[in-house]
């Protein structure tokens, strides 16, 4: 009879011990600045791990911590916009714009272009009030309400809005260059 009750003990020992680590989507964020979640400076990241990525609405300066600066900070240091294309983004008017970003921070392309584009706009000066992001997961899904809505197939997607309506958007990659894609959609210009 003790061997039994050993036994049953060791067995609920052993499986209570048992948690899947794989974390599920949107269950929690990924790294919080200020927060040690296991990565240091030091800690090679793979941004294809969930526990990376950034899922729902986020504030953009949530890129500029580690390990998203890793890629973002270089790739914001490193883009030259084009002089000619800023110039005539500076001569259109802000008003009534507002940008959506959807991206993956999983995603190469979005890694490449989401810190230019965040060059563009700071060489704009554009107001980051005026701007939504929306981090999806590698099956483009995010845990947010509109989201379908929004119709994302590729990422990154920005997708700007003149007076509240859809005027255009950059998807995956720029058909000219981020400034010069901008100053078409906001003038109504053919790509």
């Amino acid at each position: 009879m003790k061997n039994i009750y050993f036994l049953l003990i060791l067995i609920l020992v052993t499986f209570s011990g048992c948690k899947s680590t794989k974390p599920i989507a949107g269950s929690k964020p990924a790294v919080i600045p200020g927060e040690t979640s296991g990565y240091n400076e030091q800690t090679p990241v793979n941004f294809s791990e969930q526990s990376t990525w950034i899922l729902g609405y986020f504030n953009p300066d949530r890129l500029t911590h580690y390990p998203y600066s890793t890629w973002y900070t270089s790739g914001f240091a490193e883009y030259v916009p084009s002089s000619e294309a800023m110039n005539k983004l500076m001569d259109l008017s802000k008003d009534d714009v507002k940008i959506k970003v959807v991206m993956g921070t999983w995603c190469p392309d979005s890694r490449r272009e989401v810190p230019r584009f965040m060059k563009v706009i700071d060489t704009w000066q554009f107001p980051l009030p005026e701007m939504t992001f929306i981090g999806v997961d590698n099956a483009k899904l995010s845990p947010v309400g509109e989201y379908t809505d929004l119709d994302i197939v590729r990422v990154p997607t920005f997708i700007v809005y003149k007076n509240n309506i859809e005027a255009g958007r950059i998807i995956e990659n720029p058909t000219t260059s981020l400034e010069q894609d901008l100053v078409n959609i906001l003038t109504g210009m053919k790509k």
